[in-house]
């Protein structure tokens, strides 16, 4: 995701170990001659990737953005899919912090029709209209 044209994601770092069970996918993803990995380094040159061997760990993939922020997602026993989508993810993503955006808006005018309540009872009343042409 790019924030006033400028590409978020600056660094990309995937994590595995180089006998465990659960990194095997990812090794095989690396290994592939038509990794998807080369396409998305080829598509997104801003974007340094590299690989870390880390034995005796779950693989996972660590994202550094721009704004000096982290995303960590864990990949351990994902197919290839699952990690193709996990890398466009966190190319897309803008590496801010979820927030709340606002809350219950609160005013020192109230409103001038007034304050509505479930006893208005206007249904019945009828009002008499008058048109004036001038």
């Amino acid at each position: 995701m790019a924030t006033r044209g400028i590409k978020q994601l600056k660094h990309l770092q995937i994590v595995y170990c180089e006998h465990g069970g659960s990194s095997s996918n990812i090794r095989q993803y690396l290994s592939s001659t038509n990794s998807a990995i080369i396409s998305f380094c080829n598509s997104n040159p801003s974007v340094q990737v590299s690989t870390k061997i880390r034995n005796g760990r779950h693989p996972y993939i660590k994202a550094e953005y721009e704004t000096g922020q982290f995303k960590q997602v864990c990949i351990k026993n994902e197919g290839n899919e699952r990690i193709q989508k996990v890398i466009q993810m966190l190319n897309n993503s803008s590496g801010r912090k979820i927030k709340k955006i606002g809350g219950p808006v609160r005013t020192q005018t109230p409103s001038v029709q007034g304050v509505w309540t479930p006893m208005l009872d206007i249904a019945n009343k009828s009002f008499q209209i008058e048109i004036i042409d001038e």
